[in-house]
């Protein structure tokens, strides 16, 4: 009887100890975390203190990314570099406000910052030499995990992308400087779920991109993107793969969920199928699922393709998707936001050939690898990702949406009559690459 006690007794002091332990764990990965980079930067009990251009180690639980150490100089109190750079940092699942400081003491810098696949959060802020900024923006970092039972069904080609890593990346572009960089949990943030197809992804590699990756420059620090979109979804199989189930189990009151698909849903068929039947069926159930946990649902009707007719006006491809979504949006009083229209109206804007510019169309041996030309009337490039993404702000202001709210205070009024001339976008390109089109059309 006393060696059972003592067995008894061992087993919990383990589990003590392993609870014990675990907390310590928590507490240590969710706290804020600070960089100071540079060779002659002070050590400092509230920061890392990074002093060599080291690579990623998941050991140590940062560092320089997907072979970028070597494009790093360290100087005295900040590193350096005029070619792509990334730097990624291993956090638990969640909401992270970051903060970049830059510039330079000893030349201009020109300095744009992406986070995780390619969301833009810095767009080319120019310093002069001696001057100094300080750039603060909100990041989410997400996993597949559900439950103890359930996770999001992730393809293969999303296994690898910067989104479901398991670690906040940033990556800076251009002629840039930074001095530290500073990681802080946050909770209390209004969260803008995504819930679409390709036009809506974070598009993870160049040149393909999505008006959801770029939307988040244009948001101010009380908002965070948490954009759960995938290529080739429609609104059945972004359930089926528990996409839904996943942004339900985190939304909270306040938030938004936003929801854009036909591309792929117009393909389906069989009973039942179609755009007064399943699909109508299936966006009043996620607009009613977000109103049941207190958020906000908007819908968006689908972007336009690239297909003129011989007298300059857009073909319509959509069938009667953005009606049976409209109709949805007046029934359950729902903002909708009629991006058919202003796409519509974009693209006649620029008109047949000058629109070319605003998606993936590029002759051969562009692009490393690419053997031959990309010619997609779907999807778009960072320029025309960018433009769509405008259309979207706009169409949100319109609306007097409680959303617009949180949009920077410089963003400008966009009007689709009068769109952006390619030959003034000067974003650089990430470098990492691919030439197989995403999933869906």
């Amino acid at each position: 009887m006393i060696q059972k006690d003592k067995i008894i007794f061992l087993l919990l002091l383990v589990f003590s100890f392993q609870v014990s332990n675990a907390t310590i764990i928590t507490s240590k990965t969710t706290e804020k975390k600070v960089f100071y980079f540079g060779k002659k930067v002070k050590k400092s009990k509230e920061a890392i203190v990074v002093s060599k251009s080291l690579p990623f180690d998941s050991a140590v639980g940062y560092g320089f990314d997907f072979n970028t150490a070597t494009n790093v100089k360290m100087n005295k109190n900040s590193f350096a570099t005029e070619l792509p750079t990334y730097f990624s940092v291993q956090l638990p699942e969640g909401n992270y406000q970051v903060s970049v400081t830059f510039g330079s003491t000893t030349k201009n810098t020109n300095t744009t910052i992406k986070a995780e696949s390619r969301r833009l959060m810095l767009d080319q802020q120019q310093l002069k030499k001696g001057e100094t900024a300080i750039k603060t923006f909100n990041v989410n970092v997400r996993f597949p995990k559900i439950d103890e039972t359930s996770q999001i069904h992730l393809k293969d080609r999303d296994l690898g992308q910067l989104n479901w890593d398991e670690k906040l990346t940033l990556e800076f572009l251009g002629t840039v400087e930074i001095e530290s960089i500073s990681i802080t949990p946050i909770t209390d943030v209004t969260t803008v779920y995504l819930a679409g197809d390709s036009t809506v992804t974070d598009q993870d590699l160049e040149p393909w991109a999505s008006w959801g990756q770029y939307i988040t420059n244009y948001f101010d620090e009380n908002v965070v993107v948490a954009n759960y979109a995938a290529s080739g979804l429609t609104l059945r199989s972004f359930k089926a793969g528990l996409r839904l189930k996943k942004i339900l189990s985190v939304i909270k009151p306040g938030d938004y969920l936003i929801v854009e698909f036909a591309h792929n849903d117009e393909k389906e068929k069989g009973a039942g199928i179609g755009p007064w039947d399943s699909y109508s069926a299936s966006i009043r159930e996620y607009v009613q699922a977000a109103r049941d946990k207190g958020a906000i649902p908007i819908l968006i009707t689908p972007v336009q393709r690239r297909a003129f007719n011989a007298d300059g006006t857009l073909k319509p491809t959509h069938g009667d998707y953005p009606d049976a979504m409209r109709k949805v949006a007046q029934e359950m009083n729902v903002p909708l936001v009629d991006i058919t229209k202003l796409t519509t109206i974009l693209y006649e804007s620029w008109g047949d050939e000058p629109s070319r510019k605003a998606f993936v169309q590029y002759p051969a041996n562009t692009f490393p690898g690419q053997k031959e030309k990309l010619e997609d009337n779907t999807h778009f490039n960072s320029f025309g990702a960018n433009e769509i993404a405008l259309c979207v702000i706009k169409g949100l202001r319109d609306l007097n949406s409680p959303l617009a709210k949180y949009f920077l205070k410089e963003v400008p009024q966009y009007n689709p009559n009068y769109p952006n001339a390619f030959a003034k976008w000067t974003l650089p390109m990430s470098s990492r690459f691919e030439t197989v089109k995403p999933d869906g059309n």
